[in-house]
């Protein structure tokens, strides 16, 4: 492995994915989270996050345009703290998990800042629906050893997506008018990553 490889985020979204990625990291799902938010009649925010998830990245600090990115979640890990929400949330009225079992980012090009921030662009897919999206990124953390050997890196991403464009549609007119969804979902991801071989 040429340098010290590190790597960041996942998508949202994201749970592994069968591409022909040459992973340098592996996601550790014990240690990151997928999490989103959207506004309720307006003023609320209602947050969740999908329990299962994964990615593989390939990412040199000495190339950052070599970022790489596949990452997969399985839609009816959703939560929202709610179960009679959340079994609305799996229906036909947004994710429908059974006929769309998963969500993917697929990863395009990635764009560093002279801050060290980055840029992930890529294709997010909701219910077979295909969108190009950008994950804003903290600039990954140092490589560290944990007390087991496993060299280890973190990031944040986040995105805002219109869930309108994925089919998400289902909504309901409020009295005092408005709607009581939003259609902005923030998408936060927190990601840790082990080495592989290294």
């Amino acid at each position: 492995m040429k340098g010290t490889k590190i790597a960041s985020t996942a998508a949202l979204a994201v749970i592994l994915a069968p591409a022909a990625l040459a992973a340098d990291w592996k996601l550790d799902p014990a240690h990151s989270s997928v999490e989103f938010s959207v506004k309720h009649m307006k003023f609320f925010d209602v947050t969740g996050k999908f329990g299962a998830f994964d990615a593989e990245v390939v990412y040199d600090p000495e190339n950052p345009g070599a970022l790489r990115v596949d990452a997969v979640a399985q839609t009816a890990s959703i939560d929202t703290g709610v179960p009679k929400r959340d079994d609305h949330l799996r229906s036909a009225d947004f994710l429908e998990v059974e006929r769309f079992p998963t969500m993917r980012f697929v990863s395009k090009r990635a764009i560093r800042a002279e801050d060290g921030s980055m840029r992930l662009v890529g294709d997010l897919t909701i219910r077979d629906v295909t969108r190009e999206v950008t994950f804003d990124l903290d600039e990954p953390s140092p490589s560290i050893r944990d007390p087991w050997g496993n060299l280890r890196v973190g990031a944040t991403a986040t995105t805002v997506i219109d869930r309108t464009e994925f089919g998400l549609k289902w909504n309901q007119a409020l009295e005092a008018g408005g709607l009581l969804v939003g259609d902005d979902v923030r998408i936060t991801l927190h990601i840790e990553l082990v080495a592989q071989g290294a």
